[in-house]
């Protein structure tokens, strides 16, 4: 047993993380201890064991590299064949980053420290990872919602979709998504910066999640519960809706078409989509919406693991991989046609349904 005498504030070594044990009298010190004493925070990780920490380790790492991979080969591919400069890649390359971005933002610190054995992260480090964490995490969301809108323009009106779907139309969405974006997480970490921590500074999960974080706190967090409820409810649910509304009407002209090649082609082009709505959107609507009771927060890191891991990997494979143009763009990729081509073709917004 290890003993702070002067907070009277005691742990035992249980396994491979410190089981922390606080009495009524250590009470009114804790609470003395602020947020600007708060160095740094322990993450406790995945629920494995020690001996499994090199298995998931290697599966983890497998997996990051597929995903970074993966969706740098799309943006590539969009960048350079101006076959796939259309609305619908246009946001799918911006998608594919911000899917580079949310998993790095958590998943090289989670590996570091599955790899060093060490838990510590800094408290400003653990702020920015909640920053940013947020950031792309509301503008995977909107994303999402914008390509369905983009999918139900181009079925249900293509009569009327290069006139709608223009250029700067394109890149004011991707502004806004972008603004509403920042501008809600830099809410979320003012009003995290204003709290002050108690002297148990262990973090129940392999990254800084904010909910968790809270709990940690000694100050009134009613506020920032509120915030992140109606805020980030309402991105996630209007999102999710909007994206399911689109996909609604889609179904609806569908079943419309004359021709069974025209429902194949129709399905085909959004049904990779509406997996990957489901996937991300439903997965952080059940964890926002039905959190996991304190002992059973193994299942909130698994769902947290399926949409900050998982889904960024599968996005190439079940969204672009299996698309004819992306194969045809990959194949002359691999020729070298494009590479070593000397005309630059500049980015146009014209669509054609594939």
């Amino acid at each position: 047993m290890i003993a702070c005498y002067d907070c009277h504030y005691c742990y035992l070594s249980s396994g491979t993380f410190p089981i922390f044990l606080r009495s009524k009298q250590t009470e009114s010190c804790i609470r003395r201890e602020n947020q600007s004493s708060k160095s740094e925070f322990l993450l406790l990780g995945l629920p494995i064991q020690p001996e499994q920490q090199a298995m998931f380790f290697t599966l983890f790492l497998g997996m990051y590299l597929i995903m970074v991979l993966g969706n740098l080969l799309i943006i590539l591919l969009i960048r350079v064949d101006s076959r796939l400069h259309t609305p619908m890649y246009f946001f799918l390359s911006h998608l594919a980053f911000t899917d580079v971005s949310f998993s790095s933002v958590t998943i090289p610190k989670m590996l570091i420290n599955m790899h060093t054995w060490d838990q510590s992260i800094p408290y400003a480090s653990c702020v920015t990872q909640i920053y940013f964490f947020h950031i792309f995490g509301c503008i995977d969301n909107l994303l999402l919602a914008v390509m369905a809108y983009d999918r139900y323009m181009a079925i249900c009106h293509p009569s009327h979709y290069t006139t709608i779907m223009r250029e700067k139309l394109c890149i004011f969405i991707l502004a806004g998504s972008w603004s509403l974006s920042c501008t809600s997480a830099l809410c979320h970490t003012i009003h995290l910066a204003q709290l002050s921590f108690c002297a148990d500074n262990t973090i129940s999960h392999f990254f800084c999640e904010l909910a968790a974080l809270l709990k940690l706190s000694c100050s009134d967090t009613s506020l920032n519960e509120v915030f992140i409820f109606t805020v980030g409810g309402l991105v996630i649910t209007l999102s999710f809706i909007g994206a399911l509304v689109s996909y609604g009407r889609i179904g609806a002209t569908i079943l419309r078409f004359p021709s069974i090649k025209g429902i194949y082609k129709a399905l085909a082009t959004c049904g990779s989509h509406l997996s990957v709505v489901f996937l991300f959107c439903g997965t952080i609507m059940v964890l926002h919406f039905f959190p996991s009771s304190s002992n059973s927060n193994d299942k909130d890191i698994i769902a947290s693991v399926m949409y900050i891991v998982v889904t960024p990997m599968l996005n190439p494979f079940i969204y672009s991989l299996r698309k004819r143009d992306i194969k045809g763009a990959m194949g002359q990729l691999l020729r070298k046609e494009i590479l070593f081509s000397k005309v630059t073709v500049p980015y146009s917004c014209s669509y054609v349904i594939h």
